[in-house]
């Protein structure tokens, strides 16, 4: 079973510039989780909430300021291989606002954990 995120909207202040760490800008995150049959049951007790998901997701973002995307995507991943019960993720983290020339829709780094 795979319990997917898509979307996931936070405010950071990630980014190599100076710019990007003072004034912050979105993020947007893409989770999934292979969880085996968890939440077959159903039991929430039996299940990874998807609540508790994006709460460690907020953390993990909240709790630094990554230069890097790939250091933010990778710090998501390791902490929810850590903090639930499942066999593999895959965090996919969007920049939408970035800045380039040639314009593009968005940046984005993925990390899979195992």
């Amino acid at each position: 079973m795979i319990i997917e995120l898509d979307d996931l909207l936070l405010h950071g202040f990630h980014g190599a510039l100076d710019w990007e760490r003072e004034r912050g800008q979105n993020f947007l995150f893409d989770l999934e989780l292979e969880v085996g049959e968890a939440g077959s049951t159903d039991k929430l007790v039996d299940a990874v909430d998807y609540r508790d998901v994006a709460r460690c997701v907020r953390e993990v973002s909240d709790a630094h300021a990554y230069h890097l995307l790939e250091a933010l995507a990778t710090a998501v991943a390791d902490e929810l291989m850590a903090r639930f019960p499942v066999e593999r993720v895959t965090v996919r983290v969007r920049k939408p606002d970035v800045v380039l020339d040639p314009p593009v829709k968005h940046v984005a780094v993925r990390a899979t954990r195992p």
